[in-house]
């Protein structure tokens, strides 16, 4: 009678979920997973805007010293080049006003440089992860005006 008593048959409850416990469990993950998936990549996005805004803030430093040098901001053709090497041997040039290369904007691709601009002085700006004109959200273009 003691086999009986401690047989494995006895505990088949109690040694695992059944198949109605996990796909109820897989079905919770999946909404969270839904509801905060989005969330997520939506911050993201937003991350990256904030890197164009402060890469185009200190891109525009950069050009304003050279230009307080210089007497001029760089023309469209020499381009943010200009603020690294002094390719007109330009006597008044005191750079390079960069410690690094000129960056890409966040989404790998070179921002865009025009002098004079139609916007002011220069124009500065990333065309956002879309890489077109316009936009809306994380596809929006990032300027300095």
């Amino acid at each position: 009678m003691a086999n009986v008593i401690n047989s494995p048959q006895r505990n088949t409850k109690s040694q695992g979920f059944t198949l109605l416990e996990l796909l109820v469990v897989m079905v919770i993950i999946g909404l969270l997973a839904g509801y905060v998936g989005p969330k997520y990549f939506e911050q993201i996005g937003k991350s990256e805007t904030k890197t164009a805004k402060a890469q185009i803030d200190a891109l525009g430093k950069a050009l304003d010293q050279f230009r307080i040098d210089t007497g001029s901001y760089p023309t469209t053709d020499l381009g943010l080049d200009a603020l690294n090497r002094n390719t007109t041997n330009n006597p008044k040039w005191a750079g390079p006003y960069l410690k690094k290369n000129v960056p890409n904007d966040p989404w790998d691709r070179p921002y865009l440089y025009q002098s004079p601009g139609e916007h002011g002085e220069y124009d500065l700006y990333s065309l956002g992860k879309d890489g077109q004109l316009g936009g809306t959200k994380e596809s929006e273009d990032v300027t300095s005006w």
